[in-house]
């Protein structure tokens, strides 16, 4: 019995030495840069995994309102990154009127800022490119909350950048199908909690939580359902992760074979936040992605 428990023993130890191990690599690969873009001085963190190929994917991956990439370089990209073989970067967005790091989408709260941030990605974007010899072809996009507005943005603009974006707890501002109309397709995925207090489900077109007009969330989905000429959704359950995961409820909309697919994640009863409690968000995310490597 002792000679088992200290096998158990050695071998907890060890998983955790390796773990922290490669952690710490990890860390050691996403480094810190600051580049000018549009007169601006941008600064971002760049993750390469160790066996990076030439012409790798490159996945942008946006923090939220008032945060910072500091906030997202542990929500399991670098890991996924590993798995898939892609290059993860994350942008750091410029502080607003409040003082706030944020993204330029058109909060009402905004009206000041003049920094482009859709010019910024896709400039930065073909930078990373150049200078590490990632993929042209294979550059995605997603984000959380403000990020997540970011992605709408990006689809709604018609940039050529970016082939798939994958908003997390974002939100379509109504300006934005009003102010672009003509738009190009692209495969989107949303993951959005059904009880956010923060980014409703049931969208707030009367502003009253002071971010501006924004749709619920299944008709924000659903244009882009439509955009990209779906004609068939499949509903699954994803596994839970533990007791304690919420329900998610997967629709994936579909058509012939070269339509751009359109996902959303209902998590019934989740609230604002990454999700990983209830998935390997980063994964998801990324196997998505996937489906439209070149």
């Amino acid at each position: 019995m002792k000679r088992t428990l200290r096998i158990l023993f050695i071998t907890i130890v060890s998983f955790l030495v390796s773990s922290l191990a490669n952690h710490l690599q990890a860390a050691e690969r996403c480094k810190d840069y600051t580049c000018i873009i549009d007169g601006l001085e941008r600064s971002y963190k760049l993750y390469l995994p160790s066996d990076i190929k030439p012409g790798a994917p490159l996945v942008f991956v946006l923090h939220g309102y008032g945060a910072n990439p500091n906030h997202v370089v542990g929500k399991g990209f670098n890991e996924a990154a590993d798995r898939h073989g892609f290059a993860v970067c994350y942008p750091s967005g410029t502080k607003d009127g409040r003082g706030n790091p944020c993204w330029n989408v058109g909060y009402p709260f905004q009206e000041d800022m003049e920094v482009d941030d859709i010019s910024f990605v896709c400039k930065l974007a073909a930078k990373l490119q150049k200078e590490h010899d990632l993929s042209r072809k294979n550059t995605f996009f997603t984000g959380m909350s403000n990020g997540g507005e970011m992605c709408y943005l990006l689809a709604y603009c018609g940039q050529k950048t970016f082939k798939a974006v994958a908003p997390i707890a974002g939100l379509t501002m109504a300006w934005m199908p009003e102010k672009y109309r003509k738009l190009n397709k692209i495969p989107l995925f949303e993951i959005h909690g059904t009880e956010d207090r923060v980014s409703e489900w049931t969208g707030d077109m009367e502003n009253k939580g002071g971010w501006g007009a924004y749709l619920p969330v299944p008709e924000a989905v659903d244009y882009w359902v439509k955009a990209n000429g779906c004609t068939r959704e499949d509903i699954v359950e994803i596994p839970q992760k533990d007791s304690c995961s919420h329900k998610i409820i997967a629709h994936k909309f579909s058509g012939k074979k070269r339509t751009p697919q359109v996902w959303l994640y209902e998590v019934v009863g989740g609230v604002h936040s990454w999700f990983n409690e209830d998935m390997d968000t980063a994964e998801e995310v990324c196997k998505f992605f996937s489906i439209y490597l070149e």
